[in-house]
């Protein structure tokens, strides 16, 4: 007989415990990836010098254009394996792993082969500065080379995930991380590879974490197991894959692209700034982890509970994330905001990087409050199986308003805090309408039924 004892059934018992046992392990996992990847920026800030800082830091936004697609159309395999197995569909729940898994090996090799051959034009598109350029080059092909690792990770953890079970993937990457620092010391500190280090060492982190995650799921005896012999794409499977992570996938991506835009602003006042921006977004990202642990939370949850036919419930679920997501996010944002010049300053301690990393931190900290709503009401959204919405309310936020703002203060004053708070400006609108969005979708009729 099969079992099942590593999953999580989330359709039955306390709520915000469920929510809570779920995120936890969640929250660490993001947490060391958060940390490995903020190891990068600390041991090129201090190793190499501010304008590598500043180019892997720029580099970001253009490798979140193919991360972030990818995870958002993952998200649609979670959702629909999560579906069947709240339903306890446990044939369709074989489908939708191995269709995921197709899928993700496909997407991998077209991200590496793009991606290597895009990035000179994604530079150029960026306005980097001459000084900046070469290493940010460099940084990008080989972390693109490297891609189908990450993506493979990730949809092999999310699956994971979709039933519940956190702490495998959260122990895989407690792992390739504890690696991914050893081989940041050893390929920049001693070998001094320099930016090429930082790159290699992140690549060969994520294919080990991959390779372990794949052999866990393949091996498991639980009834999610994964199958290379029964490894196809299943249409039916795939289109309602599609129909919620396309959606969720084009609004990451489109508005990664648009972070291209605000990077491309940044960079016009010089490698200081592109530096202290990126000391910035590191530890702002820091206070969103608990908020992507509680958005994927309250997917997973709502999923469960709806694929179980549990509607009131999975509304009631999606509350407590919000509470709970928003007074985690409060209280961190609060502690960064008192130590924000000892924090900037672990990255770099020139006094331009550090006055413009203070600056962006304390201006837009607290305004991540808005933006915990917004990523929890959208995984509650995309639970439910409407990507849509939440696609088209972060496009018109993040893109359409923000942008707008962006394109008009530039024209009036050239100040780097203007071109920082156009964050805020699309997280508040996006908040506004979202949450107008989810009461006359789903609330009224929660309150009616």
């Amino acid at each position: 007989m099969e079992k099942k004892s590593s999953a999580l059934d989330m359709t039955s018992g306390p709520i915000a415990k469920l929510l809570v046992t779920f995120a936890v392990p969640l929250l660490l996992g993001n947490m060391f990836q958060m940390l490995y990847n903020t190891v990068d920026a600390l041991v090129v800030g201090n190793f190499v010098g501010k304008e590598a800082l500043a180019a892997v830091g720029s580099t970001a936004s253009i490798t979140n254009i193919a991360v972030l697609f990818f995870n958002g159309v993952s998200v649609g395999g979670g959702v629909v394996i999560s579906q069947f197995y709240g339903a306890h569909d446990h044939e369709n729940l074989h489908k939708a792993i191995e269709t995921t898994m197709a899928v993700t090996f496909m997407i991998g090799v077209l991200f590496t082969i793009l991606g290597v051959l895009t990035v000179p034009y994604m530079l150029r598109f960026m306005s980097t500065p001459e000084d900046v350029m070469g290493e940010a080059g460099v940084y990008l092909r080989i972390y693109f080379a490297g891609i189908a690792g990450l993506l493979v990770y990730n949809m092999a953890s999310g699956i994971l995930r979709a039933v519940g079970d956190t702490a495998k993937p959260l122990l895989f990457l407690i792992l390739s991380s504890i690696l991914n620092i050893l081989l940041d010391l050893l390929f920049v500190v001693v070998l001094r590879a320099g930016i090429e280090g930082v790159a290699l060492a992140t690549i060969l982190s994520q294919f080990i974490s991959a390779a372990a995650v794949l052999t866990l799921l393949s091996r498991s005896r639980d009834i999610y197991r994964f199958s290379w012999k029964e490894l196809t794409v299943d249409r039916p499977i795939l289109s309602k894959i599609l129909s919620v992570g396309l959606p969720s996938g084009v609004q990451a991506m489109i508005t990664a692209f648009s972070n291209v835009f605000v990077q491309s602003y940044i960079n016009s006042f010089g490698s200081g700034c592109m530096a202290g921006w990126s000391c910035y977004n590191k530890l702002d990202q820091f206070v969103f982890l608990p908020v992507t642990s509680m958005s994927q939370s309250a997917t997973t949850f709502v999923s469960q509970n709806i694929g179980a036919g549990q509607a009131k419930r999975a509304d009631r679920g999606t509350r407590v994330s919000i509470l709970i997501s928003v007074g985690i996010t409060t209280c961190v944002a609060a502690v960064l905001f008192v130590v924000a010049r000892p924090a900037v300053a672990m990255f770099n301690r020139e006094p331009d990087v550090v006055q413009y990393g203070v600056l962006f931190l304390r201006m837009n900290v607290f305004f991540l409050i808005a933006n915990t709503v917004n990523h929890v009401l959208a995984g509650s959204l995309r639970g439910r199986g409407d990507g849509k919405g939440p696609m088209f309310i972060m496009i018109i936020s993040f893109v359409a308003i923000r942008q707008t703002y962006l394109f008009l203060i530039t024209r009036l004053v050239q100040s780097e805090a203007a071109v920082g708070f156009g964050y805020p400006v699309g997280w508040m609108s996006c908040c506004v309408i979202e949450l107008t969005y989810y009461w006359l979708r789903w609330g009224r009729k929660a309150k009616e039924g």
